[in-house]
This record gives structure tokens, sequence and C-alpha cells, in this order.
């Protein structure tokens, strides 16, 4: 737990000149009393491509301090031209507020800042050489980003544990081990299961159509042979034809036409075994 807590940052000249100094009325909370002060600065980022145009505004130091509630007002000069690429100076850039105990920083808030012309007319066509009389600054102030960081105060029970901290049951598993793999092995586990499911109600499936439909596969095994004897059938009827009675001839079709329903009966079934299929496995 931080012994003092930020509360709350008021800037109390914004928007303003360029030229203008930065004015924060600064709120905290200390819950118990402090050996040391609080080191307080304010830092300018010169450009967004190197850190050596970045500059201190101005640093503070505030103490000793009391416990509880405290507020104080804290100014800093704006930023040397001279030190920022002429290219940098409109345009978004960033204002850095952090507070250190002990050489030890404990909170950082980060503010955006417009710097543009006054005027729109050189907003649309800005001079080549910057007119720094005519910028103004405007602090994103209701956007702050604020990071705390954990340290050591007074006491070593204060101070923070170690981060991260030790792992040795994570040391001991191979290297090789990847991320979720007990979770990859399940789903295969799972999957492997419908699969066998799927196998065995299609092997039930087919065994029943087997069992009920013996009949109508003998019977397309029949249908294959049939076509040959209906054609020595034909051909003897062919030659025999004006030597038969019209009786015998009568019975003779009346006997194909029973065998011929018989079969077609037969056939009909087979379809209707092998129909049940398809539709088993997609309910599956």
């Amino acid at each position: 737990m931080s012994v003092v807590s930020l509360l709350g940052v008021n800037i109390l000249n914004n928007p303003a000149k360029f030229t203008d100094t930065y004015v924060f009325e600064i709120t905290f909370e200390c819950l118990e009393s402090l050996e040391k002060d609080l080191e307080w600065k304010l830092t300018y980022v010169g450009s967004a491509t190197s850190d050596q145009y970045d500059q201190e505004l101005d640093s503070l130091l505030v103490g000793p301090i009391p416990v509880g509630v405290n507020k104080f007002i804290f100014e800093a000069d704006a930023p040397k031209t001279n030190r920022i690429p002429d290219a940098d100076i409109l345009g978004v850039t960033v204002v850095l507020l952090t507070c250190s105990y002990d050489g030890r920083e404990f909170v950082r808030v980060g503010y955006y800042v417009n710097n543009e012309y006054e005027s729109d007319e050189l907003n649309a066509d800005p001079p080549a050489k910057p007119s720094i009389e005519k910028i103004r600054r405007n602090i994103l102030a209701d956007k702050p980003r604020v990071t705390r960081f954990a340290i050591k105060w007074d006491s070593e029970a204060s101070a923070p544990a170690e981060f991260p901290p030790e792992q040795p049951e994570a040391d001991l598993q191979p290297d090789d081990e990847d991320y979720g793999a007990e979770e990859d092995e399940e789903a295969d586990e799972e999957e492997g299961a419908e699969a066998a499911a799927e196998n065995a109600g299609e092997a039930s499936a087919s065994a029943a159509a087997t069992a009920t439909d013996g009949d109508a596969e003998m019977a397309g095994v029949e249908e294959q042979g049939e076509p040959a004897e209906e054609e020595e059938i034909s051909d003897e009827g062919s030659v025999d034809l004006e030597n038969e009675s019209e009786d015998e001839l009568e019975e003779e079709v009346e006997g194909e036409a029973v065998d011929g329903g018989d079969d077609a009966m037969e056939v009909d079934e087979k379809p209707a075994a092998d129909a049940s299929k398809p539709q088993e496995i997609m309910a599956h």
C-alpha cells in the first residue's frame, strides 16, 4: 500500500500561450509521517523521435509532510524553444508530472499537449520559421494517463514483494511443452470419442440393415441373373410359338407377370433400406 496517494491535479492556466508558465494545483494524501521530502518534477517531451530533446521544466521538494490531505501550487517555466526541433514545436506532444520519494518514483501523470497557432490562417499556412509568440498550447486535462509504482518507503515492511515471484514448479516443466496442451489433448479425446460413437452407430445401422434386408440383397443378386433367363425364355418362346396352344401361352404370360411383380417388390425394398443409412449418419 502506498503511503502517499495522489488525489487530484488541476491545471489553473489552460489553455495558455506557449511561453506561459505551467501552473498545477496538486492534492495528495499522506497516511503516515515521512522522514524525507517528496520531489515533484515536470518534464516536457520535445520530440517523439528522441528523448534527447526532453526538458525538465522544474522540480520542487515538498516537506515535511503532515499526515492527512495536503495541497500546494506547482509552477514551472515554459520549455526553451532553442532545444526543440522546429518541426516538433507545432502539433501534439506530452508533459509528464512525476513524484518521487528518496529517489524512487511512485506516481507519474502524463498529459497530451496540442500546440497550434491562434489564427486559422497561420494553421492553414504556417510559416517556415515558427512564430512562437503566436502559438498557444492546450493541455488535455480531462484525459490524464496515471501510472503508479510500488516502492519502499521508510520501513522495510513497506517494501514491495519481489516481482516476478519465484516459481520453482514452472522451472521443472519441459521447455517444449506448449501453452494450452492439456486443453488440446482434452479436445482430441472428445473428438475421438465422438468419432468412435459415430463409427459404432454406423456399424450398428449397417448390421441392422444387413439382418433385415438380407432377402432384398439376395433378390438383387437374382435380378442380375434373371435378364439372361428371360432372354432364354423369349428365345424359346419365339421358336415354339406356332406349336403351343393359346392356353399354354396365357399360362406362361401369367407366370411371367407374377414373377415380375415379385421382383419389382424386392427391388423396391432394397433402396428403402439403403436410403435410411444417410439419414442416420446426418442425424449424428
